[in-house]
């Protein structure tokens, strides 16, 4: 028989949704969703109106939202999306105050309930929060890692797809770095179909969508006026489990913790990564151009300050 698989979800809002929707829509195994008490209803409702769908989709899961902690025991990976998100005119660093105590009551429950799971953090500011659950918890590297680059390589496949009109499956677009606007696109490596993106589109319309991969937060933040982006997040934290689970061996750019990879000593950020049963096995290192180093240097001052910020 095959292993059945728990699923743990942090937070029961617009991604924790999202995310107990797309495990019981892809039969991947069963979901607990846990919120804080005032919002354990929100968690109960939601995973029940998803079990009176899968007769829709023939699809045996068992979902449910708890605001109890340790009925997380065995779950074999857990998703963490609690936290404030951002809004108009708001920084992902403007949260790090009210979100790092999230984190750190997050941290502690798990480390107490649930300690042999594989942990993707998706809280912002990204790279400073799975900094600090990874300190606050003490787990082994290869079982925490945050979601960011995941997200801006499918941000940045979708936005050269809607440019060239091209599927989406036959695009690579790697991104590199930290979860913000100092991220670094890698437009040199971005293929369609295998076909160098600078022999497809001209330098001016790399730039535009290379601007609009790094702002691709803001920009929905913008246009909701009351949140930020769920589907696109869920579907790249599910993605990363998946391959988990699955000991695929994905390459996904996540933010890992690198311990001299890319010159980066003792700081999560985002880099290809191999995911597979062993959590994070192994992270690549590509040879990068001085300019592309420098972006890199760039982006990591960025990560630093915000980790420094956690004081851990």
């Amino acid at each position: 028989m095959p292993k059945r698989y728990k699923i743990g979800l942090i937070g029961g809002g617009q991604i924790g949704g999202i995310l107990a929707l797309m495990i019981a829509q892809r039969e991947l195994g069963d979901a607990l969703v846990v919120d804080i008490p005032q919002k354990e209803g929100l968690a109960k409702g939601k995973t029940l109106d998803i079990m009176e769908m899968t007769p829709h989709y023939g699809t045996d899961v068992n979902l449910s939202g708890t605001s109890d902690f340790s009925q997380l025991k065995g779950c074999d990976v857990i998703i963490i999306t609690a936290g404030v998100p951002r809004r108009p005119g708001m920084t992902r660093e403007d949260l790090l105050d009210v979100n790092l105590k999230i984190i750190t009551s997050v941290a502690e429950n798990i480390k107490k309930h649930c300690p042999d799971a594989f942990n993707i953090v998706l809280t912002n500011p990204l790279d400073a929060m799975v900094y600090a659950f990874y300190k606050l918890t003490g787990f082994p590297k290869n079982r925490v890692i945050g979601m960011a680059g995941a997200l801006d390589t499918g941000r940045f496949r979708a936005f050269v797809a809607m440019e060239t009109g091209y599927s989406v499956e036959d695009i690579t677009a790697p991104v590199m770095g930290g979860h913000g606007p100092t991220m670094v696109p890698l437009y040199r490596l971005a293929t369609v179909g295998g076909v160098p993106l600078t022999e497809i589109l001209s330098q001016e319309k790399i730039d535009a969508i290379v601007q609009r991969t790094r702002q691709a937060g803001t920009e929905i933040v913008k246009l909701l006026a009351n949140g930020s982006a769920y589907f696109s997040p869920a579907a790249s934290a599910l993605e990363m489990a998946e391959s988990y689970l699955k000991d695929k061996k994905r390459i996904i750019p996540c933010s890992a913790l690198c311990e001299g990879e890319y010159g980066v000593q003792g700081y999560f950020i985002g880099v290809p990564t191999v995911i597979g049963a062993g959590g994070v096995e192994k992270i690549l290192e590509i040879k990068l151009t001085p300019q592309e180093k420098e972006a890199l240097q760039e982006t990591l001052e960025a990560v630093k300050k915000a980790v420094a910020d956690t004081k851990l």
